[in-house]
C-alpha cells in the first residue's frame, strides 16, 4: 500500500539515538552510527521522530510500505522490555574490559531514561565528558561504585538541569558527584546540576549532597567543594 512513513537522511543523521528513545513503536534503531527505519510495519507514520532529531534529518515521505502492525508493534516491545535489564545493568564478570568500572547503559544524559533501577540507592556521577580523557585514574576514583552520566554543555547546547531535575526527582538518589574541567564552558554543567538540585528540593524537600571536583587540563585535581 501507498502511505505515509518516514524516511532518514544518513548524510544529516549523527546517530546520536535521541529520535529511537523518542519513538514509541520502537521502529528506530541505531545501526553503524546511523538511525535506520528497522521495519515498515513498526511505523505509525505519526511522526513522533521528527521534532525530537536535533539534526532535522528525519522527515515524511509517500511509498509502498507494509500497513502499519499494532500487535508486531506489541510483541516487540514487550520482548524488548523483558531484555531490558540484562541490557541496562551488567557486572565486570561478563564483560572482558576487567578494567572498566562501567555499571550501566546508556551514559549520554540525553540518552538516559529520567527513571530506572539503576538510579535507586545511586551514587550518581555526573562527568563533564572531557573529563574522563584528562584525569588518567577516572574509572577506579570517580566510576567505581557510582551510576555514570557524561555530557559536554558546550557541544550538547542544552542546558540538561530540567532531564536531570526529573533524574532526581524520581528516584532515591544518595549523592552525586560531579567532574568538571577548570575550562569555563564546564560552568554550564554545574549550573545544570545546582539548577536541577534546586528545583528536586523544592519539590519534594529533599537534600541530595553534592560534591563538586574540578580537574586541570593536564589531569590534577585543582578543587573539591561540598553542597
Amino acid at each position: 500500500m501507498i502511505r505515509q512513513i518516514i524516511q532518514i537522511d544518513r548524510e544529516k543523521c549523527s546517530g546520536c539515538g535521541i529520535c529511537a528513545e523518542a519513538c514509541h513503536e520502537g521502529a528506530l534503531g541505531i545501526v553503524d552510527g546511523k538511525a535506520v527505519l528497522l521495519r515498515d510495519d513498526y511505523c505509525d507514520g505519526l511522526g513522533d521522530c521528527l521534532p525530537a532529531c536535533p539534526m532535522n534529518a528525519i522527515s515524511f515521505v509517500e511509498r509502498e510500505a507494509a500497513a502499519y502492525d499494532e500487535k508486531a508493534v506489541l510483541a516487540n516491545l514487550e520482548e524488548k522490555r523483558k531484555k531490558a535489564p540484562a541490557e541496562l545493568s551488567f557486572s565486570k564478570k561478563e564483560t572482558s574490559c576487567a578494567s572498566s568500572e562501567l555499571s550501566q547503559w546508556p551514559v549520554q544524559i540525553k540518552l538516559m531514561p529520567v527513571s530506572a533501577p539503576y538510579f535507586e540507592g545511586a551514587d550518581l556521577l555526573v562527568a563533564a565528558d572531557c573529563t574522563a580523557y584528562a584525569y588518567g585514574s577516572f574509572h577506579d576514583d570517580f566510576m567505581r561504585g557510582r551510576i555514570t552520566a557524561i555530557a559536554c554543555p558546550k557541544l550538547d547546547g542544552v542546558s540538561y538541569s530540567e532531564k536531570l531535575s526529573e533524574i532526581f526527582s524520581q528516584n532515591e538518589i544518595k549523592s552525586i558527584t560531579l567532574t568538571r574541567m577548570q575550562v569555563p564552558c564546564c560552568g554550564g554543567l554545574e549550573n545544570a546540576v545546582k539548577t536541577a538540585l534546586h528545583i528536586a528540593e523544592e519539590a519534594d524537600g529533599r537534600k541530595i549532597p553534592l560534591r563538586v571536583v574540578t580537574i586541570s587540563t593536564d589531569g590534577r585535581i585543582l578543587d573539591q567543594q561540598y553542597f
